[in-house]
């Protein structure tokens, strides 16, 4: 049975989670110089603080929290965990609010790109915990007098706190946010208003579908008829045997594997015809398999040529994060690409597509042919890389290590997708438990 408020309440994490995107690029802009509009982000700080404090959190409060707590007892250590970071928030918008009052000066400005990029990152956060954990448990758990009871609050228009007139209050907010928005974050063009329409659309909205793709090695069909979808920060693991044709899909997404048959859609453009360079500034960034650094060039060098389609101010900003991410490649950033270890050229892989500013990552074969300490480091980068909303389609013959960190997975076989399912439903499927994991 649907639930008006369990889609009401994702739609406003997807609308959340836009509005984090929008932050984290003015954060950037700011950090390359740019002057923050103060009364833009004071519009901003004001439609966080009223529609979350006023809104949005005491409706997941007073309405589910105390449900899911009855239904489902395991659920209490994260749902305490969410309403404390329901109660942190307040403080955080006024953190803001006093580094946007300095940031008139140059010594102000990376403070307070600093402390943007921390609001974005408990946004990605807390809507990360609330969709991937507590959402699909919500679905499972609560019984259908349950969705009644919530739905008719929502359904009621005059309910003096979560009714749609009350709810038509904050749209003015918005639209404040919307007029006074940069064209740089792209508010108020053709996605002015989603943050507030309250649209049946899911929160996270396809990044890349495959339709029917179908590519040859010569006479030899490598993959057939194949399908699938990787949406907005989700994890897709693509697992299979090795020769099941995974890197071949992967190169094909590229645009560096000509195809027979099918259509490939990337951010709503259809990119079948387009070439690999035009597809890299689109945002698609591969990881290949076996990292192909270029060995007699500095580690440095390496980084800057996965930048080649970014401006000289991001390319500095992109150095610095990754950097921040692996610091021995900081250590190592003059010597020979070719003098570092395998795990670290593995790094240095990520690390150059990383430069890229990618939408889409794609990450062929990651833990090849390291040893198992290296393996788990390179999965924990991953990781890390999906806590911060990067939408990444994993490749990878280790089942178990992908499949454990997926949203969701596919099985391959012989060029053709065999399963697929949530990265759990994988996991305990008796087939690939057999074929893939050893059990």
């Amino acid at each position: 049975m649907r639930s008006l408020t369990l889609r009401t309440i994702t739609d406003e994490h997807r609308n959340q989670w836009q509005l984090g995107h929008a932050l984290a690029d003015l954060a950037e802009e700011i950090e390359q110089g740019a002057r923050p509009d103060t009364r833009f982000f004071e519009a901003v700080f004001t439609y966080i603080d009223e529609y979350s404090n006023h809104m949005h959190n005491p409706r997941e409060e007073a309405l589910l929290f105390g449900l899911l707590r009855e239904r489902d007892p395991s659920l209490i250590p994260l749902i305490d965990e969410l309403s404390q970071e329901h109660l942190d928030g307040a403080p955080l918008i006024a953190r803001l609010r006093a580094a946007l009052a300095e940031s008139h000066s140059e010594a102000g400005r990376p403070l307070f790109a600093e402390a943007l990029r921390e609001l974005v990152a408990e946004i990605r956060s807390h809507i990360g915990k609330e969709e991937g954990r507590l959402m699909p448990r919500a679905h499972k758990v609560l019984t259908a007098e349950d969705i009644a009871k919530l739905d008719a609050v929502l359904s009621d228009a005059d309910h003096p706190q979560f009714g749609t007139k009350r709810q038509a209050e904050f749209r003015e907010l918005y639209h404040r946010v919307v007029n006074l928005a940069p064209e740089s974050v792209g508010l108020g063009g053709s996605t002015a208003g989603q943050l507030m329409r309250g649209a049946a659309a899911p929160v996270r909205e396809s990044v890349l579908t495959v339709r029917g793709v179908e590519s040859c090695y010569g006479r030899i069909q490598a993959i057939k008829e194949i399908s699938l979808e990787v949406r907005s920060g989700e994890l897709v693991a693509l697992v299979g045997a090795n020769g099941a044709g995974k890197t071949t899909l992967l190169r094909a997404i590229s645009g560096v594997q000509p195809l027979v048959a099918g259509t490939i859609i990337f951010d709503g453009e259809d990119i079948t015809q387009l070439s690999a360079d035009r597809r890299v500034k689109l945002g698609i960034c591969q990881v290949p398999e076996g990292r192909q650094v270029f060995g007699p060039l500095s580690v440095e060098d390496n980084l800057r040529l996965g930048a080649i389609t970014q401006s000289k101010g991001r390319l500095a900003v992109g150095l610095e994060r990754v950097y921040e991410t692996f610091p021995v490649l900081k250590e190592k950033r003059h010597l020979p690409a070719g003098t570092l270890s395998g795990g670290q050229q593995q790094m240095l892989s990520i690390g150059r597509a990383l430069m890229g500013r990618p939408k889409l990552l794609l990450l062929d074969e990651p833990s090849m042919g390291l040893a198992p300490l290296l393996v788990e480091e390179v999965f924990n980068v991953v990781r890390s890389l999906k806590s911060q909303g990067m939408t990444i389609l994993l490749v990878e013959q280790n089942a178990y290590a992908a499949l454990e960190i997926a949203d969701r997975g596919y099985v391959m076989e012989t060029g053709s997708i065999t399963l697929s399912g949530t990265g759990q439903e994988l996991l305990d499927n008796e087939q690939v438990r057999a074929a893939y994991l050893g059990i």
